[in-house]
């Protein structure tokens, strides 16, 4: 369960760090807006190296800590696509969300 909360709470980070500008911050210098992301990237590297390093000494595959990061990656860009960026989710989000639950299974089944 550590090993989620850090990937959630990282991806939290990462996804602030990589779409934040595209929301009122298009004005803003393209070297500003990566000398931001980068500093708001730094938080999330301090939460997803941990959560994998007890992710795999737990016995997960690096595999397994992919798959599940994808997930993580697209349920957290999802909401924010939708409160931040003011975006409807379509079929496709859905779609690209079932496929990844997919792959997450086949990871972990059988382990």
């Amino acid at each position: 369960m550590p090993t989620l909360a850090l990937l959630v709470a990282s991806n939290c980070f990462m996804t602030v760090a990589w779409y934040w500008h595209l929301k009122g911050g298009m004005e803003k210098p393209l070297w500003i807006v990566v000398l931001l992301s980068w500093s708001i990237a730094f938080f999330e590297y301090c939460l997803a190296v941990p959560a994998n390093r007890l992710g795999y000494a737990h016995g997960w595959s690096g595999g397994q800590l992919k798959v599940t990061q994808e997930v993580i990656t697209l349920a957290v860009f999802a909401v924010f696509a939708v409160f931040v960026l003011k975006e409807p989710l379509s079929w496709r989000y859905a779609g690209a969300f079932a496929c990844l639950i997919g792959a997450a299974a086949f990871m972990f089944v059988g382990k």
